[in-house]
């Protein structure tokens, strides 16, 4: 390729990227006026943080969904209709996902983003709680158990990853934090790239179940698709095997009851390295693979996630038969 014909390339390029980045940026306004707060907004140590609140005056219940998802996960798979009823029920969009900020002014670990939610949950009057994470959200949720286990009576922990593997997606996303390469692959690249590959990723993590069409009619795919959110997901994608790792290396001082849920059809996070393991090296946990089930346990097996959420919930009693069963 001649110098003219090189300089023609690259000009191009950097006229398609240009375009493509503007596009992201009007799509991402006109999502979040397309899809606006479902609930309240407060600020947390000058972080906003989005999170809805329903139900009664019960025990309260605190659900944090995973990577690349929002509150609006959990509502539509029905889960936070089976618990509101007799408990208070919240869920927060995470730092950088939804309608909660995610400030640069610090690296946001499961370990901060525990914290910042901690905080919130304080905000709201919140002493004690039975604590749910869904996939990246069970690092925060154990982050949130280790650092702060005054608040913490139980965890219910779907689809989870504990502990650190090599895992190829991280490494892909690391591209997100090189200079200037990071904000062209998140301004422009990352979020056509996920308009075309979506569905196929949806078919992913319900498989070995269909796609419910509540999940398609409900969840705000403009606001998942912003080039800030994918920004908080492919950092968060990124740093998950070293979370993992610190984390890992306290499980031993976990003393509450834990109860773990997986499907064994997962393909999203192999399940036997990480639910099953956890299960077998800690005294505090239950649980046991749910069959025909992928990694949205709680959209394909709502009732039984509910039902081990209350069982917890309303203890105190802590039994052995405390699983997946229920």
């Amino acid at each position: 390729m001649n110098s003219r014909k090189a300089a023609g390339w690259a000009a191009g390029s950097a006229a398609a990227l240009a375009a493509a980045a503007a596009f992201n940026a009007v799509a991402a306004r006109k999502a979040e006026a397309q899809f606006p707060p479902s609930g309240d907004v407060i600020d947390v140590d000058g972080v906003a943080i989005h999170y809805t609140d329903t139900g009664g005056d019960g025990p309260v219940i605190l659900l944090i969904h995973g990577n690349g998802s929002l509150v609006q996960d959990f509502g539509c798979s029905g889960l936070i209709e089976r618990l509101a009823e007799g408990h208070r029920v919240i869920a927060f969009d995470r730092p950088g996902y939804g309608h909660s900020s995610r400030p640069s002014d610090r690296e946001w670990s499961a370990e901060a983003q525990a914290a910042v939610l901690a905080a919130a949950a304080r905000q709201l009057g919140v002493n004690q709680a039975t604590i749910v994470g869904h996939s990246w959200g069970t690092l925060a949720a154990l982050a949130w158990a280790l650092d702060a286990p005054d608040m913490v009576s139980g965890m219910v922990l779907l689809s989870g990853y504990y502990y650190p593997t090599l895992r190829p997606d991280a490494v892909i996303l690391n591209v997100a934090e090189v200079p200037i390469v990071g904000a062209v692959f998140i301004r422009a690249w990352a979020p056509l790239q996920a308009r075309i590959t979506g569905p196929l990723g949806f078919k992913q993590v319900f498989w070995p179940q269909d796609v419910p069409q509540r999940f398609l009619d409900a969840m705000p795919f403009g606001l998942m698709l912003r080039p800030s959110q994918i920004k908080a997901t492919a950092e968060d994608g990124a740093h998950m095997p070293a979370s993992a790792k610190r984390l890992a290396e306290r499980y031993h001082e976990l003393m509450i009851p834990i109860v773990v849920m997986w499907g064994d059809g997962d393909r999203l996070v192999g399940q036997d390295e990480q639910s099953q393991r956890l299960v077998d090296e800690l005294a505090v946990t239950a649980g046991m693979p749910t069959p025909d089930v992928g990694h949205m346990i709680h959209h394909s097996a709502p009732d039984a996630v509910a039902a081990a959420i209350l069982r917890l919930a309303d203890g105190p009693v802590w039994t052995d038969d405390l699983t997946t069963r229920t």
